[in-house]
């Protein structure tokens, strides 16, 4: 893929529900890609990120922004009210649109009082980055927490190449008219000069609801909407991993003793893993289905694999997360209390964190990945896990076939995460692959990993917008 230079350009503003600040930056993993995806771009553009900074406000303190500059980026957070995280955050973002945009209509909740909320911090984010934007910059929105965003700035005054990007899936349309105030939501996405998603699939919910229940003029060959006089460009932009980052990432001493560590401690068993936020859409308990399916047709294979399931809390305030962590301990307790032996349990979960040095030496030692969401915008962990093989010795990576990576990866072990059959023979399928197979499809896998990078996809973006 041709790179495009980001060098020379005008500034470059990014904003986002959360911001990767130089002091936390070991926490950032909780932004999944976000954050490696932006660095690069924004210290070549001497760059502004401004964002929530995930503290609750203190008294006096509404309206100030916190700013630090570190080797040319410049980030700006802003600390929000209890209510506008109740309402905002985990209200109408986590318990309305998220579960909507991945199918989950039976979980989504609608409130007026937290859609209120929703439109009252867009608001606030556009009445206190407005004056940081100069009349130059390019500016690019992320994620479904500030889909308005776009034309709150427009209705200040902002006249500048103004871009979004949809992290997560875009439902079909039949599912998305059920949020109230759809059309509402998607004429503010219209205000942007980019529209950026993570597969075609995603992009072409889009399109559709925009020409059948907006009514826009669709051109899909050029990839615009337009509406009410404004032309919109909205086209597919994969993310992938900062492969140049992650690879490196195995020479550290963390890693290789993540790796030995796993190793010792799997006594000469096949190591399968799992690393996903505790969230209803990776489909962890389904997977645990899948495993004990395996086990049950084949008990005798308790001693060939262990499988260990990494799951750091998130979103812990939202009653569905409770739930599914409540769930999945039980599901895992069940399975080991029938299979367990004295020195040896078939499944290991941890709930809690890894740094991303420890998670390659994981996934190094793990010669089996299940990567198993019901519904994911893209998934690095698919990415990363292929990222971490050894060419000479490589893994198999089980995929789930709706995952966004799996437009990608069709030479990943495909499945469907709500057949707890299919998953089970999927694992049967890899643990008794041949070298050559895996070798074979490693070698398919790294090549879309390697080029298919995060600065390509940033590159690509911004030289939409900019032309736009």
């Amino acid at each position: 893929m041709e790179r495009s230079t980001l060098t020379d350009q005008p500034r470059l503003v990014v904003i986002s529900n959360r911001v990767a600040v130089p002091k936390a930056r070991g926490a950032a993993g909780a932004q999944g890609g976000l954050a490696g995806a932006l660095h690069a771009a924004l210290s070549d553009r001497k760059g502004l990120w401004f964002g929530w900074s995930g503290q609750e406000s203190e008294s006096g303190r509404t309206g100030h922004i916190d700013t630090q500059t570190t080797d040319g980026v410049t980030t700006a957070t802003i600390d929000l009210s209890q209510r506008d995280i109740d309402e905002y955050y985990n209200g109408y973002a986590n318990s309305t649109l998220w579960p909507l945009f991945h199918y989950r209509l039976d979980l989504a909740q609608y409130e007026r009082e937290t859609g209120k909320g929703y439109e009252r911090v867009n608001e606030r984010f556009a009445d206190q980055v407005a004056p940081l934007i100069e009349p130059d910059d390019a500016v690019w929105v992320h994620d479904y927490h500030l889909i308005p965003l776009g034309e709150r700035l427009r209705s200040r005054g902002l006249k500048n190449r103004i871009g979004f990007f949809l992290h997560i899936p875009w439902p079909p349309t039949r599912l998305f008219v059920s949020l109230p105030y759809h059309e509402r939501l998607v004429r503010t996405l219209l205000y942007y000069d980019v529209v950026g998603f993570q597969t075609q699939e995603w992009l072409e919910s889009f399109l559709h609801y925009c020409e059948h229940e907006l009514g826009a003029e669709v051109d899909g060959a050029k990839g615009t909407v337009s509406f009410e006089g404004r032309t919109t460009i909205a086209r597919a932009y994969p993310i992938g991993i900062d492969w140049d980052h992650f690879s490196q990432l195995g020479s550290a001493g963390e890693a290789r003793q993540a790796q030995q560590r796993l190793l010792s401690s799997s006594r000469r068993r096949t190591a399968m893993i799992g690393v996903d936020r505790l969230d209803y859409s990776k489909g962890i308990p389904e997977r645990i289905d899948g495993i004990g399916r395996f086990f049950d047709k084949h008990p005798e294979r308790v001693q060939d694999l262990v499988f260990i399931q990494i799951a750091p809390p998130s979103r812990e305030d939202v009653d569905s997360y409770q739930a599914i962590r409540a769930e999945l301990e039980q599901k895992c307790g069940r399975i080991n209390g029938a299979r367990s032996e004295v020195d040896m349990v078939p499944i290991r979960y941890v709930n809690r964190g890894y740094s991303h040095e420890e998670l390659f030496g994981f996934f190094r030692a793990a010669k089996i990945g299940l990567v198993t969401p019901l519904r994911d915008g893209m998934n690095l962990v698919a990415k990363e896990y292929i990222a971490a093989q050894d060419p000479e010795d490589p893994g198999v990576l089980i995929l789930s076939r709706f995952a966004g990576a799996a437009a990608q990866m069709p030479d990943a072990v495909l499945v469907n995460p709500h057949s707890p059959d299919d998953i089970a023979h999927a694992i049967q399928t890899a643990l008794d692959m041949t070298l050559e197979e895996r070798k074979a499809r490693y070698q398919k896998l790294i090549a879309t990993v390697r080029d298919d990078n995060v600065q390509d996809w940033t590159a690509n973006f911004l030289r939409d917008l900019s032309e736009a």
